[in-house]
């Protein structure tokens, strides 16, 4: 696999136990091999290296992602400057700007748009990284729209629908409780977003990545504690936390649906055949 195939430790551990192995660097993976993207997707220049060893690639890149690409490429058939509202270096940036290396600017907050140089500003657009804040992204998005009029943006939003249902949920839920534990790895954007809206409410809020990371001096005077988890954690994270918290003492569990998600994505088609 190149790249982590999700953002979480667990998850990748479990497969390295299976037998997969990961890569930084497609010269590490033998001529012939399978090879697997991760969902974060690739620059279509992971696809020629590829090719040129003879690799049988599945292709996990998440259908959302896969639209921003699309979107990139017709923006640069356009011949538009494309500004990436996301976090320089990680792996979902990384396989975006790949898309047309030349037309990119990245930017992560508002001051980075104030330092934005672009010899055409007429002809500008914008895309965003699919994980990240909701609230966020809009103020830099308005930043841009402000700096540049005339910007163009993608026909649809571009935060991942799984993101946006669990930051809503949290800005429902945050304040009906006195402690706030979002079950996500550290690397993971979408959860460490998650972690952080409930801290900007004023509720006590942390981060972990299973219920070993839970302290016990967290939980003094605390009634209830509301449990989350970002878009690449496992359900089994989630329940060893609540088991946790049960084998200390007698709790009640209530599961609130904020929102409905029916959105399914097929197989890659060689998986499928």
């Amino acid at each position: 696999m190149l790249n982590d195939i999700v953002h979480n430790a667990t998850v990748v551990r479990q497969l390295a136990d299976q037998g997969a192995v990961f890569v930084k660097d497609l010269a590490d993976v033998p001529i012939g091999s399978n090879l697997l993207f991760s969902a974060h997707g690739v620059p279509p220049t992971a696809w020629q290296q590829g090719r040129q060893r003879n690799l049988n690639i599945l292709d996990a890149t998440c259908p959302l992602v896969e639209k921003v690409h699309i979107e990139a490429r017709r923006f640069a058939d356009e011949d538009r400057h494309i500004i990436l509202i996301g976090e320089r270096g990680h792996d979902e940036v990384t396989g975006t700007v790949g898309q047309a290396p030349d037309r990119f600017s990245v930017v992560f907050n508002e001051a980075d748009v104030d330092a934005l140089e672009i010899a055409d500003e007429s002809n500008v657009a914008y895309l965003t990284q699919t994980t990240l804040s909701v609230d966020d992204s809009n103020r830099v998005i308005a930043a841009l729209r402000r700096r540049f009029p005339h910007i163009q943006g993608p026909p649809s939003d571009d935060i991942c629908y799984a993101t946006q249902n669990r930051q809503a949920a949290m800005r429902e839920l945050a304040l009906k409780a006195d402690l706030v534990l979002t079950v996500g790895d550290q690397n993971s954007a979408n959860s460490s977003r998650l972690a952080s809206i409930a801290g900007e409410m004023g509720v006590s809020s942390h981060l972990i990545e299973s219920a070993a990371d839970i302290q016990r001096d967290w939980l003094e005077g605390v009634e209830t504690v509301l449990i989350t988890s970002g878009a690449s954690a496992p359900e089994s994270l989630v329940r060893e936390v609540i088991d946790f918290l049960q084998s200390i003492e007698p709790c009640d569990v209530e599961e609130f649906e904020i929102v409905i998600e029916d959105v399914r994505f097929s197989l890659p088609v060689l998986l499928r055949h």
